[in-house]
């Protein structure tokens, strides 16, 4: 007979051979083709963002980054509450790495994990989903707390936000309410470099609840609150140059030539001068004046 296993142990069982073929796909990475190391590194940051995302959730998880080098692999994971992130004495983070480690056989200090800071959570639509997120956990109306992010964000100097939610909202019938200000590029490539997109679930107790928050990102010549790229369709008009009148030209050159004319009667002078000075300095001396009478 095979004895049951723990309620817990069950639920975490069933994504393990993911896990395990991710961990020896991340372990024989070098020695793969192109095809399927594009594959094992979308696996891993899928794998790696949902662990943080659910473990992250209350301390406003907006993301992360893998870089990766010949020695380690680099984790950054952007956050609004780092200190949260880092834990007292940095033992957060060093528990994030060992479970890292372990999950995906990394040798030891091959992997390294980093806090950043989101420098405009006002900007990040993940930070704003886990938000509407907990507010609606809270038991805040929809209508409040949507309205509440939107005008959050458009204070944060967005060009445009959206907030969709659906599900059970009020009775039994499922049904969806959008909540939008400013003004959003939904097609082409401007969106898909303007437009930052995040999508939570929230277990209410009626239902399951669906939140989707999209921010149209501001032109940013740094890139540091938006694209560097500037839209497509946004001409800039430049002030014309203020011409010149014709009697203007005609002074100017006029007062050119008096100058030139100047310039060279000045120089022929100097000349003569010289060759003045030249021809009396080769002159002979006479005897009387060698004498002194």
């Amino acid at each position: 007979l095979r004895s049951v296993p723990p309620p817990n142990q069950a639920a975490v069982s069933t994504p393990l051979l993911t896990t395990k073929s991710t961990a020896k796909m991340m372990k024989n990475r070098s020695k793969m083709s192109t095809k399927r190391k594009f594959v094992a590194d979308g696996v891993f940051y899928a794998e790696l963002n949902e662990l943080l995302t659910r473990e992250l959730a209350e301390d406003g998880y907006a993301g992360v980054e893998v870089r990766t080098t010949p020695h380690r692999t680099e984790i950054i994971i952007r956050a609004t509450k780092t200190q949260n992130v880092l834990g007292e004495k940095g033992q957060r983070i060093r528990e994030l790495t060992s479970v890292v480690q372990k999950r995906f056989e990394f040798a030891e200090g091959a992997v390294e994990l980093y806090a950043e800071r989101v420098q405009n959570r006002g900007l990040c639509a993940q930070a704003q989903a886990e938000s509407l997120k907990f507010k609606l956990l809270a038991g805040l109306a929809v209508r409040r707390a949507c309205y509440g992010v939107v005008r959050f964000v458009m204070e944060a100097s967005a060009k445009g936000c959206e907030v969709i939610v659906s599900g059970k909202l009020r009775g039994q019938r499922a049904k969806a309410m959008k909540f939008g200000d400013g003004y959003m590029i939904k097609t082409g490539h401007a969106g898909q470099v303007y437009t930052d997109i995040a999508v939570r679930h929230v277990a209410m107790r009626q239902g399951m609840i669906g939140i989707k928050v999209s921010i149209m990102l501001p032109h940013d010549p740094k890139g540091i609150n938006g694209p560097s790229i500037p839209l497509d369709d946004v001409v800039t008009i430049l002030e014309p140059k203020e011409e010149p009148s014709p009697e203007s030209i005609l002074q100017a050159q006029q007062a050119a030539e008096a100058a030139a004319a100047a310039a060279a009667q000045a120089a022929a002078l100097q000349a003569s001068m010289l060759a003045q000075q030249q021809a009396a300095a080769a002159a002979p001396v006479e005897p009387a004046m060698q004498a002194g009478f």
